[in-house]
């Protein structure tokens, strides 16, 4: 399965791939009911770093762990290495469309587990990721455009 998703955000390059890389960004943007607890991560993710966290959908605790990869001033990659997901792999990438207009552009692409629980869960996910990044390019820009 693979779902695209585009928005612009009037801040310089720099600074929307700084925001994304504090691991403190996705609990910003995550969108309620939704709630992140991070348990472990480095304040700004670099290559080769792991975040684990739990991704409760009201009562229901996802734990989740992603290691970061080819970061770059143009974004990562969060795969998946333990999960709700058989695989999942999250390209985030950052193209300057003028000194002062970022779009970024989130890439998921996964593939539901075979278990029949893990697979509801990850279906429901998946079927809600369209007003998951709507929220998240809301907040992005309601927390850079200041």
């Amino acid at each position: 399965m693979r779902y695209v998703h585009r928005f612009r955000v009037r801040a310089p390059l720099a600074a929307v791939a700084a925001f994304h890389q504090q691991a403190a960004s996705m609990a910003a943007i995550t969108p309620p009911p939704a709630v992140v607890r991070l348990h472990q991560a480095p304040a700004v993710l670099g290559e080769g770093d792991t975040m684990a966290f739990t991704l409760w959908l009201g009562p229901l605790p996802v734990p989740w762990t992603a290691r970061i990869e080819e970061v770059s001033p143009r974004g990562f990659v969060d795969r998946q290495v333990r999960g709700p997901f058989a695989a999942w792999r999250h390209r985030h990438r950052y193209v300057a469309i003028t000194p002062t207009v970022t779009e970024v552009v989130d890439e998921v692409e996964a593939t539901l587990r075979a278990h029949a629980w893990w697979r509801l869960i990850g279906l429901g996910m998946w079927l809600t990721l369209p007003l998951l990044f709507a929220y998240r390019a809301w907040k992005t820009r309601r927390l850079l455009e200041q």
